[in-house]
């Protein structure tokens, strides 16, 4: 099957595009732990669950939306606000909206009922009127019910309607909408249904998935797909459309182990961590990476149940780094939500050691004038490009030994045969890409204008 690329940016994180691999492996990357973005400091954040956040890029400003609560277990629970100018200093600008202890000079853009737990997005629909620029569900708690809400600036909210949009629970976690432009509908991803006997499907606690229109009708959820990878309980699930890759879901359920007994002490069993999910259609999921992506780390306070949850959100913060945010060290005086950075596209790479090796893709038909890779290499290491036709044979002009050996760094790197960078006499037919690698890391290739 040959496999219609375009201009589309291509990434590694599954197998999809590959045909073959000598020597190389697919490598799972891990983001790095930086500042602390918002803090539990306020006394309307004092139950210490700074949590359940939705980051967005919003024009010239970095824009958070957060859960907060001013005691363990009150209700109503509350939404609190922050921006940024970069996405590492963070503000909570007072809103004068809601009265917390007799003063309005507080951060909080919705004060629970009758709906609580909000999980806040910029709808990008073209069709969606002025005064529903930013949409939102909010958790009914008590019968476990979702509600709709809308916003003309992401600060005064209101219900789309009374009745809930949802009705078949549980919801009892971060439940993630987005209006997904690549399908030209919305898209919820929920926590997994219980069973008849009280578990959850497959024995674990799941994630599922559904779409609508209008954000107010919606298909019946259905449990996401994960092939033939062991069950485990993934708890969260900050699924997002990666904006760089128009093909490419990914997802970071919290994974978590119920039976391991974590800090001495802690009021309940269990322990989590992250894991890395990705999909091409926002239903099956690709779960070849079984290993954290994200571990709880050096610091014992994140040793405990649900005490490690991935944000909804990623920016581009950088040239070459993305930013993601993970909640840590819930209920206790340490609680905060962490900026974590990443390589743009790194996620997944495709590696070679320094004894070298090489993949090939499928047969593929792109658009465009120029191969752009992001990769990195050691002093030592190098990367080169071969362009097959549809049987692997080598196109003249465009072999391994046309490549000149290119080492370095680069997110966006042009790359030339013999000098030459035009590759449109190509474009429209069915080729394959040989990469040979030497102590090097593959993240993604797109075909440009």
């Amino acid at each position: 099957m040959t496999i219609d690329i375009g201009t589309d940016r291509q990434l590694f994180v599954d197998e999809y595009l590959i045909s073959e691999k000598k020597g190389a492996e697919r490598r799972l990357h891990s983001p790095i732990p930086s500042e602390v973005a918002v803090a539990a400091d306020r006394p309307w954040e004092a139950s210490n669950i700074v949590s359940c956040a939705s980051i967005i890029r919003d024009g010239d400003r970095f824009r958070m939306w957060y859960r907060c609560d001013s005691e363990t277990g009150r209700n109503p629970k509350f939404t609190a606000y922050a921006e940024s100018e970069d996405g590492i200093t963070w503000k909570k600008p007072a809103q004068g909206l809601f009265e917390f202890e007799g003063s309005k000079d507080n951060n909080l853009v919705w004060v629970g009922g009758p709906g609580e737990d909000m999980a806040p997005f910029r709808d990008e629909n073209p069709d969606a009127p002025d005064d529903e620029r930013y949409k939102a569900i909010a958790r009914i708690r008590g019968d476990n019910f979702i509600l709709a809400l809308a916003s003309a600036d992401g600060f005064h909210w209101r219900l789309m309607r009374e009745e809930p949009i949802l009705t078949e629970g549980p919801f009892d976690t971060r439940n993630t909408p987005f209006w997904d432009s690549r399908r030209g509908e919305y898209a919820i991803y929920t926590r997994g249904k219980a069973g008849s006997e009280g578990t959850f499907e497959g024995g674990v606690r799941w994630i599922r998935y559904a779409t609508s229109p209008d954000f107010l009708n919606w298909t019946s959820q259905e449990p996401i797909e994960a092939g033939d990878t062991p069950l485990e309980h993934l708890y969260t699930n900050a699924c997002i459309p990666y904006d760089r890759a128009p093909d490419i879901y990914l997802a970071f359920p919290s994974r978590f182990v119920p039976d391991r007994i974590p800090t001495p002490g802690w009021e309940s069993s269990g322990v989590n961590d992250i894991v890395f999910m990705s999909s091409r259609d926002g239903l099956h999921f690709d779960r070849s990476f079984m290993e954290a992506f994200l571990r709880p780390g050096l610091d014992r306070d994140a040793w405990h149940e649900r005490s490690l949850y991935m944000e909804w959100g990623i920016l581009h913060t950088a040239p070459g780094e993305m930013s993601m945010y993970a909640m840590e060290n819930i209920r206790l005086p340490t609680n905060h939500i962490r900026r974590y950075s990443l390589r743009t596209d790194g996620f997944v790479s495709v590696n070679a050691g320094y004894g070298g090796g090489e993949v090939t893709t499928r047969p593929l038909v792109f658009d465009g004038s120029e191969l752009e890779l992001n990769y990195s290499t050691s002093a030592v290491g190098s990367v080169r490009v071969e362009i097959q036709d549809a049987e692997g044979r080598p196109l003249p002009g465009f072999t391994l030994d046309d490549f000149p050996e290119k080492f370095g760094d680069e997110i966006e790197g042009v790359m030339s045969w013999n000098g030459g960078r035009d590759v449109s006499s190509l474009a429209g037919k069915p080729v394959r890409l040989r990469f040979a690698l030497m102590d090097a890391d593959l993240f993604a290739f797109k075909f440009r204008d």
